[in-house]
């Protein structure tokens, strides 16, 4: 049974008010102003929050920007670490900066650090630490050029991942450009170096031509005189056969810093390889009085285009040390294969082996093996005209050496030459 309501007449009266005043169109536009001006506060807040947040991405892309242009500017003939720590601080308002430079192995700070910063940028680089702390404010990159790793950046501050990204790209970069510059100086400064050493060389080679001449015409002269004691005769031969050692010297300085200067010009010619190994061996004998020689070749008629005084020098210089070096009683083998575009020339002996980490530095000048197997007398010259030699015939020269086998020089020639220079057919 529905419940009735009775309502008296005052109750009836209020009722018809609240009814007027819900009908009441002023009533509707109030509500809908206060509903706009609610939608309307709430964009505007967040339009705020967008201008805000476009003014702190413009003013992050300008300092961007002053940061490329100032590194730009750096000069990079001196270490640009610190140079870089010490514009991030100030253009970004980061409290403290680290960069570890991995090439140079060096850490460059900058502000006040709490703990150990150098060990920490350090650990950035080796484990690839990549992170940034929003409670410590620590921001954690690793410098990388492409994908390979070359440093760190450590710094303690707000900036965005964006930037932070940015920044340590650029400091990459400019890292990058640094050690390219500094390598580009240090080989110049070798070349200049080692020209101005030749230069040295070919004048005192020079000097020394005169009076060796002299000495050497004295000390003939003095034999040819006659009526020397045994002591006297002994003495003179000794003087002509130092001068004749130190003569050697000099002209194959003269070679060597020939070579090296590319002052040389080839004398090209057909040689025949079965005449050359037979006076290289002739010219060698004193060196080989103890051991016996075996000669090789792919065929007979084998010959190459060059010059045949520095083949003859080259090859010399093979069995001269393989002369040196040789056990007595043992075979030094002269072996010359022919191949489709080079002729392949190999002096062996057996005695003592080279060092693996010497084997490449055996043709460098003035090098001596530090092995007390190789005992040899010798200036470390010969080879360096070996390698010279064959590279002004547009070839190559290498060693092996092992306990089985002995140790066995090679060089490749090409078979053909132009312009004076050798090239591969």
């Amino acid at each position: 049974m529905a419940a009735a309501v009775f309502l008296d007449g005052n109750a009836l009266s209020a009722v018809a008010r609240v009814w007027e005043t819900v009908l009441a169109p002023h009533t509707w536009t109030l509500l809908a102003v206060a509903l706009v001006a609610l939608v309307v506060g709430h964009l505007t807040s967040r339009a705020s929050f967008f201008v805000r947040k476009s003014q702190d991405n413009r003013l992050e892309a300008e300092k961007l920007y002053e940061f490329t242009y100032n590194t730009s500017l750096l000069d990079l003939h001196q270490k640009p670490g610190p140079q870089l720590a010490a514009l991030v601080q100030s253009l970004f308002d980061v409290e403290a900066v680290a960069i570890f430079d991995a090439d140079l192995n060096e850490v460059y700070r900058v502000g006040q650090w709490f703990g150990n910063a150098e060990n920490t940028v350090r650990n950035v680089y080796f484990f690839e630490t990549v992170k940034s702390d929003r409670e410590t404010g620590e921001i954690r990159r690793v410098l990388r050029i492409g994908n390979l790793p070359i440093g760190a950046l450590l710094m303690r501050g707000s900036t965005s991942d964006l930037t932070s990204n940015a920044i340590a790209s650029l400091i990459a970069i400019t890292f990058d450009r640094y050690h390219a510059i500094a390598n580009e100086t240090r080989v110049e400064n070798a070349r200049q170096a080692e020209q101005l050493r030749t230069t040295v060389l070919d004048s005192l080679a020079h000097a020394y031509k005169t009076p060796l001449t002299a000495i050497q015409a004295a000390s003939t002269g003095l034999a040819e005189m006659g009526g020397l004691t045994e002591a006297q005769s002994g003495l003179v031969s000794l003087i002509d056969e130092q001068a004749e050692l130190l003569s050697t010297l000099t002209t194959r300085l003269l070679k060597t810093a020939r070579l090296e200067a590319h002052d040389l010009a080839l004398h090209s010619e057909p040689v025949a390889i079965a005449p050359l190994i037979e006076d290289v061996v002739a010219s060698a004998r004193e060196h080989l009085t103890s051991i016996s020689v075996k000669v090789a070749l792919s065929r007979e008629d084998l010959a190459i285009v060059g010059d045949r005084s520095l083949l003859e020098a080259m090859l010399t210089q093979f069995v001269d040390n393989a002369g040196k070096y040789a056990g007595p009683g043992t075979v030094v083998t002269i072996e010359a294969e022919e191949h489709p575009s080079s002729v392949v020339l190999s002096v062996n002996n057996l005695g003592p082996v080279i060092p693996p980490a010497e084997r490449e530095r055996v043709f460098d000048r003035y090098f001596r093996s530090t092995s007390p197997d190789n005992e040899a007398n010798g200036t470390g010259i010969g080879l360096s005209i070996a390698k010279y030699a064959a590279q002004a015939h547009g070839g190559d020269v290498w060693v092996t050496s092992d306990q089985h086998h002995g140790t066995t020089f090679f060089v490749s020639l090409p078979v053909a030459m132009q312009g004076g220079q050798a090239r591969a057919s």
